[in-house]
């Protein structure tokens, strides 16, 4: 065992609804159709690659796993985080549906970087709220594909985060409030202004961005699948509103059916909305400031079309306390037990520190069937994307962890 992540105040909850079939309901919302039209707009898009899966073998040795493959998303699109599949994939999807709608053409995606429909897509202001990465990635695709952007954030958003942010050409907007009131204020503003909302949350009446925005995330879940010898036998995901992680899992659903692999979320402990709602049956809202350093984690309501999909697609909720976010960030910044170092974010790191503390309980391990032939799929989601935040909390800088990497490969 490691004992140098913290879980200790971890809390684990079961889902009674967990189911095997992938439905019809879910299949409108993500299917294969709809994901090979992401896969083929975002693969031509400049700058695209596949992120790296980087391989654990001594830590999954240590927590007493198989093997831990971690999809490290730092260097997405040089935006630090995978939300850059998602937010600029829904904005490229509005401009096109405005340029039809006023021209009836279907643009291409040449005439979109080419700036042949510049003027249409000069009218087009988007809009969201942001704990930082989702609203970089819509500012980011408002500014690849020419329209205007303004984001919410919210009080706890740090200043590095919102630079970032400005540094795409977006006007940015601070609410008083905690994230879910920020979402609020950007629908009222946007419903007002007539800007479009890019969400990665979804609620009744507003689904079909949303939709294209976990369409984009499926993207790291298939490169994933295709840089693994096996399919893994459990997925980790953290949850935030549920998007990310209901779009891995589904695309994940679909390769695997009826077979798929266990599902665990992770939630943080001032923001436990999956914890809650898992555990009651239903969505259930956590109130509050939601203030978690999981930055990227800190909302109290979970996601419609997410709920639509894991409410039987996840099989357990893993409740973290901040402290083994801060350890998990560390055993990766060192190279854990000799593996090699990564730049991971506090947000990036829940799917390591669930793992620590489900091999902690070993009821809960047993039932998951978590063991030394498991395979255990994680997701980074992002690097040091506020670097001053990053080395406060994991002891040393991004750049030099990625030194440390570099050293590490010259080595093997």
């Amino acid at each position: 065992m490691t004992p140098s992540i913290e879980t200790s105040g971890a809390a684990i909850v079961f889902n009674g609804q967990a189911g095997r079939d992938y439905t019809p309901a879910m299949e409108a919302i993500l299917s294969d159709a709809t994901f090979q039209a992401a896969r083929s707009a975002i693969t031509s898009w400049p700058g695209y690659a596949p992120t790296p899966l980087v391989f654990m073998p001594k830590l999954a040795h240590a927590l007493g796993v198989g093997s831990i493959a971690y999809k490290d998303e730092s260097g997405r699109f040089g935006l630090g985080s995978f939300k850059a599949l998602g937010g600029a994939y829904a904005v490229m999807r509005l401009l096109m549906k405005r340029i039809a709608d006023e021209t009836g053409q279907t643009p291409e995606m040449a005439d979109l970087f080419e700036g042949r429909f510049s003027e249409i897509a000069d009218t087009l202001t988007v809009t969201c709220a942001t704990d930082g990465n989702h609203g970089r990635s819509v500012a980011w695709g408002a500014k690849l594909f020419g329209c205007r952007c303004v984001i919410f954030i919210h009080k706890d958003v740090s200043e590095g985060r919102k630079a970032a942010i400005e540094a795409f050409g977006a006007r940015v907007v601070r609410s008083a409030g905690n994230y879910d009131d920020s979402v609020r204020e950007a629908q009222e503003t946007a419903t007002r202004e007539g800007w479009f909302v890019v969400s990665d949350t979804s609620y009744p009446g507003y689904r079909d961005v949303p939709a294209n925005v976990m369409q984009g995330y499926e993207m790291m879940a298939f490169e994933a699948l295709a840089q693994m010898d096996d399919l893994p036998t459990h997925l980790i995901l953290q949850t935030g509103v549920g998007g990310m992680a209901a779009a891995v899992a589904a695309h994940v659903w679909r390769r695997t059916a009826p077979h798929r692999p266990k599902v665990i979320l992770a939630d943080p402990e001032a923001a436990a909305c999956w914890y809650e709602t898992i555990a009651a049956g239903h969505p259930v809202t956590v109130g509050g400031d939601l203030d978690t350093l999981m930055a990227g984690l800190a909302c109290g309501e979970v996601s419609e079309l997410a709920y639509d999909i894991l409410k039987t697609g996840a099989d357990v909720v893993v409740r973290l306390p901040d402290r083994a976010a801060i350890d998990a960030m560390k055993v990766l910044a060192e190279g854990a037990c000799g593996d090699k170092p990564v730049v991971a974010g506090e947000s990036a790191v829940a799917g390591i520190a669930a793992l620590a503390a489900l091999m902690e309980d070993t009821e809960a391990a047993a039932r998951l069937e978590l063991g030394p032939r498991s395979r255990v799929l994680v997701f980074g989601t992002e690097g040091d994307t506020d670097p001053a935040v990053y080395a406060r909390l994991a002891g040393r800088t991004g750049d030099e962890v990625r030194a440390a990497a570099t050293a590490w490969e010259k080595r093997q």
